[in-house]
């Protein structure tokens, strides 16, 4: 009984490289099919439908100026 461990070797890595590539497309597979079910009932919502909500009377030049120092402070404090 003579083995040529060469060939026996090669029917290794050929078996193992063929379940690693069934491995992947079954896993591409059930994503897929995962992605379009979770995109049928749970979609996301249009923004266009969505109404924006803007607080009036809010001055913006105060809050930025509330940020330029708190930035200046900070970069005081940090020399």
């Amino acid at each position: 009984m003579e083995t040529n461990l060469v060939v026996e070797g090669l029917k290794f890595m050929v078996l193992g490289m063929g379940i690693v590539f069934a491995f992947l497309g079954v896993l591409i597979l059930v994503m897929n099919v995962m992605s379009k079910l979770i995109h049928k009932y749970f979609p996301e919502p249009d923004p266009t439908q969505a109404p924006v909500v803007v607080k009036g009377g809010e001055d913006k030049k105060k809050v930025v100026a509330a940020i330029f120092a708190a930035i200046m402070e900070d970069k005081k404090s940090q020399l």
